[in-house]
């Protein structure tokens, strides 16, 4: 029986965290993906139908066959951070606001991931439960999607900065811009790429580079 060790290969090979497993099949913490993927248990028919659409594999494949033969052991893949809430005054990578992980293809220069929360960037594609890839930098250009710390929270907006304000523009028309003066807010780095698993499909959308 190979389940345990395809569904960590393909989980990983995906660029997927547990939670984010976890969550698209309906649980609330990544302890039940952490058990099937060790052995300790596996998943109930239903929970692994749906696993294998996320992966797009057989379900007697996943159980009878070593996905992993074969391939490249030394696949290239950034380990990047998931951040949650800022601590105040602690370096953006510090291990309080580290809430996971997510694997991705090297060729993605991206330093930090976050997971967006609410609605206000659909317009440009942004959708709740998507994972925004971040690029550390200290500035942004006019018009460009970056992570902004607003009151100690990352938020994901377009930027755009005039004279002395800068103004955070969201991709809804159902919300307002937020307007700062330049000391209120602090760049995180740049949007260069969204992961999205909607309708049954993984998606990588890049939004530079």
């Amino acid at each position: 029986m190979f389940l345990a060790k395809n569904i960590r290969y393909l989980r990983l090979k995906y660029g997927l965290s547990q939670d984010y497993v976890a969550e698209k099949l309906g649980y609330d913490s990544y302890t039940t993906i952490q058990k099937w993927e060790s052995g300790k248990s596996e998943p109930p028919l239903g929970k692994f139908y749906l696993l294998s659409q996320m992966f797009n594999a057989d379900m007697h494949t996943l159980y009878t066959v070593d996905l992993s033969a074969g391939e490249q052991s030394n696949i290239l893949c950034n380990k990047i951070p998931v951040l949650g809430t800022i601590a105040a005054g602690s370096p953006i990578l510090a291990e309080q606001n580290i809430e996971d992980y997510f694997y991705i293809d090297s060729s993605i220069n991206a330093d930090f991931a976050l997971k967006v929360k609410g609605d206000s960037m659909i317009y440009a594609g942004i959708f709740p439960g998507d994972i925004a890839f971040i690029r550390q930098q200290e500035t942004l250009e006019n018009g460009e999607i970056g992570a902004i710390i607003v009151n100690n929270e990352a938020t994901l907006k377009r930027f755009r900065r005039s004279d002395d304000r800068i103004v955070l523009l969201p991709e809804n028309n159902q919300y307002e811009p937020l307007i700062y003066s330049n000391g209120d807010v602090r760049i995180l780095g740049k949007l260069v790429a969204i992961f999205s698993y909607r309708n049954g499909k993984r998606q990588m959308i890049y939004y530079g580079r």
